[in-house]
């Protein structure tokens, strides 16, 4: 009898990216978002759409 493993799935972690806004406080919105169009959809004007690399955030 033969088992077949699960596939796991490789994601490359260099293309492990986030994208938030950056409010007018100087702090990211306190939420996520699917994808940098739906980041610019919801900033305001004088709000700006940033992205960053999840592996190198050092907070974590």
């Amino acid at each position: 009898m033969t088992t077949q493993q699960p596939t796991t799935v490789w994601t490359d972690p260099r293309e492990q990216i986030a994208v938030g806004v950056l409010m007018t406080n100087g702090r990211l919105a306190p939420r996520t978002f699917r994808d940098r169009a739906e980041a610019e959809a919801w900033a305001q004007p004088d709000e700006e759409v940033v992205e960053w690399n999840l592996v190198c955030e050092c907070d974590r």
